[in-house]
């Protein structure tokens, strides 16, 4: 370890109510990010003016001049507007590393990130942040991450009974996790969850005990039923995404299946896959509870926006 601590920030393309967005920020704030490079994907005036009055907060609105200033065409896929403001932060900080997540995705340390961060090895180009989803109903409990191996897809199914053999590790979202990225190497491009450098896959699998991802992707019925139109439309269960298992054995993607499910059963098949995957159910919670999958992680959301943005609530 050396005398000086590495310095780290966030970078995130989002949009959404303003309140969320202030969580987002504020709670990496308290969190000790040095820091945070906020992109607005569609105009939202009282975000823009709380993060603009913030020291460690860059704040830009991505409208036609922005994208004008870039020279360049505004992308028509939202990840790949995500993943251009991320490797246009990436090669223009002054920080040490840079983490690359979404509004609803929360850093969770047992220690000082900084800290974290100077005992990784030199060589090392990047931490891999594996996530956790929140359990819908449950106060700041959250499924843990189950590691890949020749376990993993029996745990799931006994967990799920009904879909888990169609959701990968019994998440709604991705197991792939997000990368604390070090700064300073040439020819780097983001992805949504790996790096490319030279255009070729930067191998990306050291991971940092006590260092998670708090996923709140599904953290109830609500929000999940709100976003899951533009989700399968153009989100994380849009049309031609990778199959959660074979093909051979039955496999579909979650747009596949979602949309197999409302076919079948309607907007009541849809809130069962919903009860399961999201733990509201009390047998699935038991079985969580069974297998030492479930985590406690009170972040603190609402208490840390009105510290860090006093009069915008």
């Amino acid at each position: 370890m050396t005398d000086k601590q590495p310095t780290w920030g966030i970078v995130s393309t989002v949009r959404g109510p303003a309140p969320d967005i202030l969580r987002f920020v504020a709670y990496h704030l308290d969190l000790g990010v040095d820091r945070i490079y906020i992109y607005l994907d569609e105009p939202n005036s009282t975000a823009f003016d709380a993060l603009e009055q913030h020291p460690l907060v860059d704040v830009f609105t991505c409208d036609e001049s922005f994208w004008a200033n870039r020279k360049r065409a505004r992308p028509e896929r939202h990840q790949n507007r995500q993943t251009a403001n991320a490797s246009y932060t990436y090669r223009n900080t002054d920080l040490g590393w840079l983490a690359h997540i979404d509004v609803d995705e929360f850093l969770w340390s047992d220690s000082a990130i900084t800290q974290k961060l100077a005992d990784v090895p030199a060589l090392t180009p990047a931490v891999r942040v594996r996530p956790m989803e929140a359990i819908a109903g449950g106060q700041d409990l959250y499924k843990a991450h189950i590691p890949g191996g020749p376990d993993r897809e029996a745990i799931v199914q006994s967990i799920y009974p009904n879909f888990g053999g169609f959701v990968l590790g019994g998440f709604f979202s991705h197991v792939q996790g997000k990368l604390l990225v070090r700064t300073g190497m040439e020819k780097l491009s983001f992805r949504i969850h790996n790096l490319f450098q030279n255009k070729k896959l930067l191998p990306c699998k050291f991971e940092l005990p006590g260092l998670e991802l708090c996923h709140r992707h599904a953290p109830d019925w609500d929000h999940w039923q709100t976003h899951l139109r533009f989700r399968l439309a153009r989100g994380s269960y849009q049309p031609g995404m990778s199959l959660n298992v074979p093909r051979d054995r039955g496999g579909m993607n979650m747009n596949e299946l979602l949309s197999w499910i409302e076919a079948e059963s309607g907007m009541d098949g849809l809130h069962s896959f919903f009860d399961e995957i999201s733990g509201a159910d009390p047998d699935v919670r038991a079985r969580l509870e069974q297998h030492g999958l479930i985590r406690h992680r009170p972040l603190g959301l609402d208490e840390k926006f009105r510290k860090h943005f006093p009069g915008s609530y």
